[in-house]
């Protein structure tokens, strides 16, 4: 152990196969590698202290590492009480980084955790799903003052932040690393479409050639599961409240139709909005027995589980993370994960290639909070484009691929009004 640290974690021993599965990770996460040998270089972050609530995974420990050998002093909680891997929570810790994280909690254990994190005083902070940041606003304004900005990894997030930011009360600069592109394009669309049919499937063991899965929500998360269901052989039908989105649904050859009509439907029912009760009594009442409910939005709101619970006669647990409901005419209804994260609750979230670009999105934004956050007001602000376009080039030049550049003569025409016939 590097150092002796406070921590709250599942079993200490847990640590050597933690470690193994952080070195696999880094295999496949090349971009953060290469700023983690920088930063441990430069020590950009030197003394700045972090408080982190994040997914306590593989990936985000290789994050961690980094952001400890530039320098910071690193407090890390969970995101979401079934995401943590209890094995990459201990050898955390045993890398000196102080970790509040237990797979399974319950939600006073939770938040009692982000106060343990919080107890950090921290100068700057990640969230993924803004319970950091809310709970700051919320219970914790005395540490506004010291704090230079934070960073904020998902939709929801977003959402309730930009919430916050409209009411006029957002007290601290925020980087939405959500809308990089070098996020929501390769993270949401691929890394949500593949862990999320992971975690169905090892929840189940279902076929998916041949099933009707209803995709709620066609975001580039929603896309990315429509996109890997259809390529299982699954027949694939689109909900949308946003009438430009469900367009484009459409034109990617998806059955679109009204949520009430697809309830009738579906054998699988896959909610990713970012909202509240995608699912609720009058779709379960329309649901054919044995439908198949799982949420992949970040919170578990999407899926009105108060509403099941109260029209339920019976329930009982089949498998690990699979909860059959039997409501009142007999139907049997299962919910997965217990409505939270399905790809993490039941599997191991993202991969690691993906989350590399993410989560070097997370560093990059770090680093330029520390060096600009004096500077920027409080709202949210995108990732710079120049970070977003070097993960971009880091990426490719990782995986052995050049593309090419524009010549002299080619920008100046781009940018000319003056060139036509």
């Amino acid at each position: 152990m590097d150092k002796v640290v406070d921590y709250d974690v599942k079993d200490l021993s847990l640590a050597g196969e933690g470690e193994l599965r952080i070195d696999w990770a880094s295999r496949e996460m090349p971009v953060i590698r290469s700023i983690r040998e920088r930063f441990a270089g430069e020590k950009p972050l030197k003394g700045v202290r972090i408080s982190a609530c994040l997914h306590v995974t593989t990936e985000t420990a290789n994050l961690a590492l980094a952001l400890k050998d530039g320098g910071a002093d690193v407090a890390l909680c969970a995101s979401n009480p079934l995401s943590t891997q209890d094995d990459v929570a201990a050898a955390l810790v045993g890398f000196g980084i102080p970790v509040y994280a237990i797979k399974g909690e319950d939600e006073k254990t939770y938040y009692q955790h982000i106060g343990a994190a919080l107890d950090h005083q921290p100068q700057i902070t990640l969230d993924d799903g803004a319970d950091l940041v809310a709970t700051i606003h919320k219970e914790r304004q005395h540490l506004i003052t010291g704090i230079l900005g934070g960073t904020e990894e998902t939709t929801t997030g977003i959402i309730r932040l930009r919430s916050l930011q409209d009411e006029g009360r957002l007290r601290y600069p925020i980087i939405s690393v959500n809308d990089a592109d070098t996020k929501h394009f390769f993270d949401n669309r691929y890394g949500t479409g593949q862990s999320t049919i992971d975690g169905i499937t090892r929840a189940t063991n279902i076929l998916w050639a041949g099933k009707r899965v209803v995709v709620i929500g066609y975001g580039w998360c929603g896309r990315g599961i429509a996109m890997r269901a259809r390529g299982l052989g699954a027949h694939v039908i689109v909900t949308e409240v946003d009438p430009i989105r469900a367009l484009e649904a459409v034109m990617d050859g998806y059955q679109v139709m009204s949520s009430r009509e697809a309830a009738k439907l579906g054998d699988i029912f896959i909610t990713v909005t970012g909202g509240l009760n995608g699912l609720d009594r009058a779709h379960f009442r329309l649901m054919k027995d044995g439908a198949i409910m799982a949420n992949s939005g970040h919170f578990n709101v999407e899926i009105d589980i108060p509403a099941l619970e109260s029209m339920a006669r019976g329930k009982r647990r089949l498998r690990p993370f699979v909860d059959e409901y039997t409501v009142d005419d007999g139907r049997r209804l299962f919910l997965l994960g217990e409505g939270r994260l399905i790809n993490l609750a039941a599997a191991e979230g993202h991969p690691a290639s993906v989350m590399d670009m993410s989560f070097a999105n997370q560093a990059l934004s770090v680093e330029y909070i520390v060096k600009h956050g004096k500077e920027l007001e409080p709202r949210v602000y995108p990732v710079p484009k120049d970070i977003d376009r070097e993960i971009g080039r880091l990426k490719l030049l990782s995986m052995g691929i050049t593309i090419d550049t524009l010549t002299d003569a080619q920008r100046k025409y781009l940018d000319s009004w003056e060139s036509g016939t």
